[in-house]
């Protein structure tokens, strides 16, 4: 039998001309075939129909300054600006003494300062706890003051900014071990364990997240042994985490039943005990694949900030609604809902777009 001919490779060809750059980007994804075309067509006629309108009306017309006068003038032909320029402390700042709203400010920095720092990598190392605490403790010492040169201000007050970020870094940040622990649990062979952590979980998603706020402002304190009280926002805190935990855990499961059965034998061939096996080996690759779950969770938790206005906390929307209490610029509502969105948007971009490097940089150290 004769021996087949050796496979030659083939010579690469030379791309065509004009194959690279802005143009070639263009052909490739807008107008790759006679239905994309279309839809690029489409879509860029509604954009040259709405956009040039939309300009004018929230830059070219608008009234910048706060002039209400100017306002009505306007007649709705232009954006009123004026509005936020009015209201934008009550907004950011919400029922928060006027004098001292510096202090929220300056905690709220330091907070998300410390955010950016954490998602530099080259900072990844054990005194990052410790700068945590150190973040933390001056963000409720401006907060609620009660020390020397700062007058006390009770928790009630709080409100705006500075309220959504703590409940989101709460309730993100004390939810994902509390849910890594849930999912451990519902995944363990002792069957009481997984039980009560299934129980759980199930129940809380369950419900509505203003079902468990409202019974975290109005229920437990019933619950409490007499004498012994927790301000709202630590009832509202609680709350939040309760309920994130029992996501969080669905997320880790998800992760856990992502990797091949080959991890934990592996792990087991090594002579690892379980925690370290969790610790060293599944837990990492599991998390990593989960980071998108991560991300929509904490976006989730941001957002759903806005629901404990129903218990009497004005977070960044609620403090719009106090703004839009002044008779006189009630009928600048869209104005005001723009600005709040925009500063949602820009942070849950941010987010979104970190999330995604960091998926990306830790994807190649697990190909490793």
């Amino acid at each position: 039998m004769a021996a087949p001919d050796r496979l030659v490779p083939l010579p690469e060809r030379a791309p065509p001309p004009g194959a690279s750059g802005a143009l070639a980007w263009i052909r490739a994804n807008l107008f790759s075939s006679a239905g994309n075309a279309l839809t690029t067509l489409v879509i860029g006629g509604l954009a040259a129909v709405a956009i040039p309108p939309a300009v004018e009306w929230l830059l070219v017309r608008a009234v910048w300054r706060p002039d209400y006068a100017a306002c009505r003038a306007l007649d709705y032909a232009g954006a009123c600006w004026g509005f936020v320029a009015e209201k934008w402390r009550l907004i950011l700042f919400g029922r928060y003494p006027y004098a001292d709203q510096w202090r929220p400010l300056v905690a709220t920095l330091v907070v998300v300062g410390m955010l950016v720092v954490t998602a530099v990598p080259r900072f990844w190392a054990r005194w990052l706890a410790w700068a945590w605490g150190v973040a933390l403790a001056a963000f409720f010492v401006l907060m609620g003051g009660g020390v020397p040169g700062l007058a006390p201000v009770d928790t009630g007050m709080w409100g705006g900014l500075p309220l959504t970020v703590l409940l989101t870094l709460v309730g993100v940040g004390v939810s994902i071990p509390l849910g890594i622990l849930l999912a451990l649990a519902r995944r363990s062979e002792l069957p009481l364990l997984r039980g009560l952590a299934t129980l759980y979980i199930e129940l809380v998603r369950g419900v509505p997240l203003i079902t468990v706020l409202f019974m975290a402002s109005f229920v437990f304190p019933l619950l409490l042994p007499q004498g012994v009280r927790f301000d709202v926002l630590t009832r509202i805190a609680l709350g939040l985490v309760l309920f994130q935990a029992a996501y969080m855990a669905e997320v880790v499961r998800g992760g856990l039943q992502a990797l091949p059965k080959g991890q934990y034998e592996a792990a087991a061939a090594l002579g690892l005990s379980w925690w370290r096996t969790q610790r060293q080996v599944i837990l990492p690759q599991a998390l990593t694949l989960v980071i998108p779950s991560f991300v929509n969770s904490l976006l989730s938790t941001f957002m759903d900030t806005s629901l404990v206005t129903v218990v009497s906390m004005y977070d960044l929307t609620g403090s719009l609604r106090l703004a839009l209490g002044d008779a006189q610029w009630r009928n600048f509502f869209l104005e005001g809902y723009l600005f709040v969105a925009l500063v949602y948007f820009a942070f849950c971009f941010a987010m979104s777009r970190y999330s995604h490097w960091l998926e990306h940089r830790l994807g190649r150290w697990t190909r490793r």
